[in-house]
């Protein structure tokens, strides 16, 4: 029988940046969004998630257009974009910019934003590193889950979406492949990321692995 091969939990952190741009109406952020680093659009969708986020909204962009300029139509069109859905962050990019100038051909003189309620652009400089602790069956993962740093559950759940080719999340990926779980894994793909904040997230899969370590537990009975 094959050894499995151990789970490595990880976890990130962030160290902010500020760009010194900013915006005051839309004019000013589509100009800026056109501009800024990789970077800076990282930060502000990718890592929209790592915060503590409003769940109407997908992206610093989409909050901001909803709660500062209250252009609520725009906001809802930006949270419709799905970062992890593109290949790189130039079509990401691309489709920012096509979703606001669509706006702006219908509302060309849109309102600004209160004063010292600007769009602050800013980008991160992200550090990985491992977070000691590691499972190497089933039981020893639910262990890990229910106590690992939130930014560890980001690391594997979100930010793996962008790393892995096949857009899926780490815990399933070793689920799948090491314990050959495979309906444990869907269950855990199929989890929603834009519905839930991070502790959400970590509740559906603790939920979802202690069912599975039951089961298996009356299997062994």
């Amino acid at each position: 029988m094959a050894e499995i091969k151990a789970f490595e939990f990880k976890q990130c952190v962030n160290i902010l940046k500020s760009t010194g741009r900013k915006a005051g109406n839309l004019h000013d952020l589509r100009d800026a969004i056109s501009k800024i680093s990789d970077k800076s659009i990282i930060h502000h969708t990718y890592h929209y998630f790592l915060k503590v986020h409003v769940f109407e909204y997908t992206n610093d962009f989409a909050h901001w257009t909803g709660e500062s300029l209250e252009e609520r139509a725009l906001s809802e069109h930006l949270s419709n974009i799905d970062p992890y859905g593109f290949e790189n962050v130039k079509d990401l990019r691309n489709e920012l910019l096509n979703v606001i100038d669509n706006y702006l051909k219908q509302f060309p003189e849109p309102r600004a934003a209160m004063h010292d309620d600007e769009f602050y652009f800013n980008e991160t400089i992200t550090l990985i590193f491992h977070a000691n602790v590691r499972a190497g069956n089933l039981a020893e993962f639910l262990l890990g889950i229910r106590h690992v740093d939130p930014a560890s559950i980001y690391y594997h759940f979100y930010e793996a979406r962008a790393r892995l080719k096949n857009r899926a999340d780490d815990f399933s990926t070793w689920i799948e492949d090491s314990l050959k779980k495979d309906g444990l894994a869907e269950r855990i793909r199929a989890i929603d990321p834009f519905m839930h904040n991070i502790e959400g997230i970590r509740g559906h899969i603790v939920m979802a692995v202690e069912e599975e370590v039951k089961n298996d537990m009356e299997l062994i009975r």
